[in-house]
């Protein structure tokens, strides 16, 4: 047992098992330096046999863009790190940030920031995207409204604007009967929810701002069937539409 025991200790003290070379993969979104910021082992490198991996699996999966990780040490000494990101499914574009946001409105990155990858610029010129315009702090129109504050990476998009924006996101020229190439989303203080064309129509239809009790997401389907049955025939007429439930509509001209 003595002899045993001396064995083990020698090998879990020998620096020829120093945990010296990290192999990582699956990463995209996430950056070198903040998966490097979690693995730094420091020097003198860590022993294979008592490196604890569980705190750096969680260090990384505490990381916005991180689903989950799997942290395991090879011999003679490498850290093999597999990592799942969270999949963005919408941009939201807020100020100077192109956030990435995931189905449960996780905010995973900044598209726009210095230090973002590469991957992550292209998956966002890819996604739909919300132009939040709004004001941080601002009133919602001088509305009694559920509107969350404007996200951040890290933070959290509320359910009913990611409720909201899924659906308004959803909606293609063609559902309206348009020739539009395509539309844009737009969320600000004065008229909440607001999509256009991307070019060469004039129009604006004001969706407007949403509750999960008053004017809950689900009356979005409505709203853009009315939209539709207004511009139809009338579009290249039209400049402002104001959709105040699925039934009711008001219309300026040029």
């Amino acid at each position: 047992m003595v002899v045993t025991g001396a064995a083990t200790w020698g090998v879990a003290a020998s620096p020829a098992f120093g945990v010296r070379t990290t192999d990582v993969s699956g990463v995209a979104v996430t950056t070198d330096a903040e998966v490097a910021a979690v693995l730094a082992l420091g020097s003198p490198p860590p022993n294979a046999f008592t490196l604890a991996t569980d705190g750096l699996r969680s260090g990384l999966e505490a990381l916005p863009s991180i689903a989950r990780a799997d942290v395991r040490v090879t011999l003679p000494g490498t850290l093999r790190v597999r990592i799942v990101e969270r999949t963005p499914i919408l941009a939201w574009r807020a100020g100077d940030a192109l956030l990435l946001v995931d189905r449960d409105g996780k905010v995973i990155a900044d598209a726009a920031s210095a230090d973002a990858t590469s991957a992550a610029r292209a998956i966002a010129a890819g996604l739909p995207t919300v132009d939040d315009r709004r004001g941080v702090g601002a009133p919602a129109g001088g509305l009694v409204t559920e509107v969350q504050p404007v996200p951040a990476v890290g933070g959290q998009v509320g359910p009913i604007e990611l409720d909201v924006a899924r659906r308004l996101l959803s909606i293609r020229p063609a559902d309206l009967g348009s020739p539009a190439t395509g539309l844009q989303v737009r969320l600000d203080d004065e008229d909440g929810w607001t999509i256009q064309p991307a070019v060469d129509r004039p129009w604006t239809a004001v969706f407007g701002f949403y509750s999960s009790t008053l004017r809950p997401a689900d009356l979005v389907p409505q709203q853009a069937r009315l939209l539709r049955s207004l511009l139809a025939g009338h579009e290249a007429q039209l400049l402002r539409i104001v959709l105040a439930d699925g039934t009711h509509g008001t219309y300026t001209t040029k």
